[in-house]
């Protein structure tokens, strides 16, 4: 089954940066995009929604500010994780940045290591079903960097549309999820998928997981959660 790797978005004019941060970010497992202006990074985001987004200060058309408060302002992007990359280094540019509603602010020249675990960490905290740590329910373990699941150690069998719902529900243990959420969340909206389909990947799950299939609890009239109680 292939890896589910999540996309980071650069925004940057510097082609120099671009490299690196691309050979970076792929080395780390994820999926890069990049732009080197406002208006593309706007339109990509009209046809793509990245998991992150790394976000240049100093732009050719307007500042990556701007940017960001366009972003922050539009429902279906404000709660884009968005880290700035910029060589402002004074205390009152962090701030500024931080209270347009960047979550992270990494200056140039910067460490590479440093800036992978940046992202990792807001990755476990804005969206931990992208995290590329492992997850564990009872018995159950699942890897999200080779994409596969073990209980008690041994490999189980398992769809892919259940390993990225598995996923997901491990990510958010205890917090029942209505179908339609699912959908959204799990596959996202741009997947035309029927309500009812959501209930045949939960009993394909359930029969994978086996004996701990009690995991995957229904919640009548609600939807679904994932729980060990």
């Amino acid at each position: 089954m292939p890896a589910e790797k999540p996309t980071i978005l650069i925004v940057e004019d510097e082609l120099p940066i671009i490299e690196l941060v691309t050979f970076t970010l792929k080395g780390a497992g994820w999926n890069v995009a990049s732009v080197q202006n406002a208006a593309d990074a706007w339109d990509f985001l009209q046809q793509r929604l990245p998991q992150l987004i790394l976000l240049d200060w100093m732009l050719p058309d307007q500042s990556g500010l701007r940017l960001l408060s366009r972003i922050r302002s539009d429902r279906q992007f404000n709660e884009l994780p968005v880290i700035m990359l910029t060589a402002k280094s004074m205390e009152e540019d962090k701030i500024a940045g931080l209270d347009n509603g960047a979550d992270d602010y990494v200056t140039k020249p910067f460490s590479p290591r440093e800036l992978t675990a940046r992202i990792n960490a807001l990755l476990r905290r804005k969206t931990p079903e992208h995290s590329q740590t492992l997850m564990t329910a009872g018995s159950i373990t699942l890897d999200p960097v080779s994409c596969s699941v073990t209980m008690k150690g041994d490999k189980i069998d398992i769809g892919h549309a259940e390993f990225k719902l598995l996923k997901f529900l491990l990510a958010h243990p205890e917090r029942v999820f209505s179908r339609n959420q699912l959908l959204d969340k799990v596959w996202g909206d741009h997947v035309v998928i029927e309500e009812r389909t959501v209930d045949v990947h939960v009993l394909r799950l359930r029969k994978a997981l086996k004996e701990a299939e009690h995991l995957i609890k229904t919640v009548r009239s609600v939807g679904y959660m994932l729980s060990e109680k």
